[in-house]
Parts: structure tokens; sequence; C-alpha cells
């Protein structure tokens, strides 16, 4: 009954987290989207690139400094950071972009992503190193 218990409670604080990763998306994409007034998905980039060096920060962090339980990285990197990553929406909004035959936005938006994410996630995790 108690292992149970503490399952869900886990599986509680994961959605939580998520729900507070989702606003995070929701707020920032919006606010750097609106601010370039641009018909390029800038906000999601933003996002993407922000929760890949986050993702990286957190995960060399836990592994080599604060020695967090699995629980607590479950948490962060699949509660939050699954909630505040975008990728569903990058697949969706390239998806459009190829639909309308918008060839370079399209190409760009997967170069940018993708090249740049894994940039980022490499700076998140020489930046852990550092630090621990």
């Amino acid at each position: 009954m108690r292992e149970t218990l503490l399952i869900m409670m886990k599986l509680l604080l994961i959605a939580f987290a998520g729900a507070l990763g989702t606003l995070a998306r929701y707020g920032l994409g919006g606010l750097v989207q609106r601010s370039t007034n641009s018909v390029f998905p800038y906000g999601t980039l933003v996002v993407n690139l922000l929760g890949a060096f986050l993702a990286g920060l957190a995960w060399i962090l836990f592994e080599n400094k604060f020695k967090f339980s699995s629980e607590y990285r479950a948490i962060v990197l699949v509660g939050f950071m699954g909630g505040f990553t975008t990728f569903s929406t990058f697949m969706l909004e390239t998806g459009r972009m190829v639909q309308d035959a918008e060839w370079l936005r399209a190409g760009g938006n997967l170069l940018f992503q993708n090249s740049l994410g894994m940039v980022a996630l490499f700076i998140g995790i020489i930046l852990g190193r550092l630090i621990s």
C-alpha cells in the first residue's frame, strides 16, 4: 500500500511539473513570437533551444553536483522539461510549411531547430561540468 502511494505521489508530481513546463512554454513561446511579428516560428525555436540547453545542464548537474534521486530527476526532466519542450509543435509547424510548399522555410526550420538544439544541449553539458 505504501509503495503504491509513493508511486502515485511521484506521478502527481511529474504531472504537476509537466503542467508548469507547459505554461512556461506557452508563455515564453507566445512572448517571443509576438515580439518578432514573424510568420517563422521563432517562439518554438527559442523554447526548443532553451529546453535543449536546460536539459543538458540539468542532466550533468543532477549526475555530478547535486546527486538527486531518480525520482527528482524524473520530476524535472520528464515532467517540467517534457512539458516545456515543443518537439510536437515543431513537427506540426514544419509539416504545415511542407504542405504549403514553403520549402526554404521548412528546411530552415529543420536545420535551425536540430543543429542549434544539439549545440545548446552540449553548451548546457559543458556548463554543467564546469559548475560541478
